[in-house]
């Protein structure tokens, strides 16, 4: 254990305030604009969240993700659907998102129903990966445990080697979207208030 005082370690919060006035009607709008200021501040990717999901018994698993939309409909990212994450979205289909943007002194919380895009939409921002990236959804088969680093490196190999650069969509790759049921802004402030 380390021999530190956390207490010592806390911040105050007096980058910005969040008033009621200010805020805007629809909260898709509010996280653009707050969006937009993380992008405009050049944080390191702000787009990252936290996905948090459960299995069908109520175990939570969490981890960081990429945002790659969002709208009305809610926040939509990829992945591979037999991962641990497509399991439970599929068996179990609630999430809940956090965008955590420090350096602003900023989080948004989204939780809500999780629907899985379509082909043709999975279809298209795939194709807009880079190449590597799309062999690399052949190649990895998420939440697996594999022998060796050696075996990455084969199937990375043989996937080249049979699609070149032209991968296609795998069929157990595609998006989800986390609906907007419930969303969250909070401002650090002095005295946390």
């Amino acid at each position: 254990m380390a021999d530190l005082d956390l207490a010592k370690l806390r911040m105050e919060y007096a980058r910005n305030t969040l008033d009621e006035a200010d805020v805007a009607a629809e909260p898709v709008q509010q996280f653009d604009r707050w969006f937009k200021e993380a992008v405009a501040a050049q944080l390191r990717e702000p787009y990252a969240m936290t996905l948090a999901t459960a299995d069908t018994d109520g175990q939570p698993s969490l981890r960081i993700m990429l945002m790659r939309d969002y709208s009305e409909r809610g926040v939509s990212f990829f992945t591979n659907y037999l991962s641990r994450k497509g399991r439970e979205l599929t068996e179990n289909p609630q999430a809940s998102l956090l965008f955590f943007w420090a350096e602003l002194e900023r989080q948004v919380r989204i939780s809500g129903k999780v629907s899985k895009l379509g082909a043709e939409e999975s279809s298209a921002y795939f194709a807009q990966r880079p190449a590597a990236s799309r062999i690399g959804a052949w190649v990895s088969e998420q939440s697996q445990v594999i022998a060796n680093r050696e075996v990455l490196v084969e199937r990375e190999a043989r996937f080249k080697h049979e699609f070149g650069d032209a991968a296609p969509r795998p069929d157990h790759w595609g998006g989800f979207c986390v609906s907007l049921e419930e969303v969250e802004f909070w401002q650090g402030r002095a005295s946390r208030l």
